[in-house]
């Protein structure tokens, strides 16, 4: 199958982003890691979202800047199947995910006395485990559907990688019953777990609005902020793309909120959730004042 040709700005673009991606990410799943301070829920849950990102990103991007690069702007078939259901999985598992950040976040600013025991680590590991056999569930629906769709010769994705919208518009016939499940599931991945983060904020707020006016606001922030932020930027673009229906849909249109959810939201992640965090500064310091001693020693 053939990919779409890209600018060379964009590639390099794309691949400055992915190294900050991983190396962003990676520093924190091993500060999280490391620094027995953040052996917490809200750390855990923190660093399953890096991992996923790093997949998520590792997914896409270097077949893109193979593509790019490369002589052949092809991809085999068997390599596109595999990665459009890659996305589909890790996209849908971020979905819940942010919801379970959500959730945690809720049970720490209003049930702070049983917080321990509400968020117990067997409960967190089914939390995520969950998060991802759902994802799993749901790629195999949607993926088993879409790739039964004819492709009556059509061999070029107009896109940067194998997602579903590029792959519906090569088909030569146009199914409802595929649009009505991935309405479903979008549903169920989407508009479900959306509403349930901004129910725990609305909660989180209302429990904040009882504090002094002094300190309410940036409770609110240090609390909220970063998560939100986060939920924004993902939810906003992959609701736009998978929840209008596709033939609404230009290619360039796609290909740019495509490529903000899928490449730019992962990489803003670690900054967003570390820029204000003393506790991750903290760690930080902790472990390379460590490495300092040790090196002296």
């Amino acid at each position: 199958m053939e990919t779409s040709n890209g600018k060379p700005i964009i590639s390099v673009v794309v691949f400055i982003v992915y190294i900050v991606t991983l190396v962003g990410n990676t520093t924190i799943i091993l500060v999280s890691y490391l620094d027995t301070q953040l052996h917490t829920p809200k750390y855990f849950f923190l660093s399953s979202l890096s991992v996923l990102d790093l997949c998520y990103t590792t997914s896409i991007i270097p077949q893109m800047l193979a593509n790019q690069w490369g002589p052949k702007k092809s991809i085999t078939y068997g390599v596109c199947v595999l990665q459009f259901f890659f996305v589909l999985d890790l996209g849908a598992t971020e979905c819940l995910l942010l919801a379970v950040m959500a959730y945690d976040r809720y049970a720490a600013v209003c049930q702070p006395l049983h917080y321990t025991l509400i968020m117990h680590p067997q409960l967190c590991q089914k939390m995520v485990l969950t998060a991802w056999l759902s994802g799993l569930a749901g790629a195999l629906i949607v993926c088993s559907l879409t790739l039964k769709l004819p492709r009556c010769g059509h061999r070029e994705a107009d896109n940067f990688f194998c997602e579903m919208p590029a792959l519906i518009k090569m088909a030569c016939v146009y199914s409802k019953v595929i649009e009505i499940a991935v309405f479903a599931l979008g549903v169920v991945f989407l508009f479900v777990p959306l509403s349930l983060i901004l129910i725990s904020y609305g909660v989180i707020t209302q429990a904040v609005m009882r504090i002094k006016p002094a300190t309410r606001w940036h409770k609110v922030l240090n609390t909220c902020g970063s998560h939100l932020t986060v939920v924004i930027l993902f939810y906003g673009t992959i609701i736009y793309i998978y929840m209008k229906p596709q033939n609404t849909i230009s290619q360039d249109e796609g290909k740019f909120f495509t490529l903000f959810y899928t490449i730019i939201t992962p990489s803003l992640n670690p900054p967003i959730y570390t820029l204000q965090n003393k506790d991750v500064k903290s760690a930080l310091r902790r472990i390379l004042w460590m490495k300092k001693c040790s090196a002296k020693s």
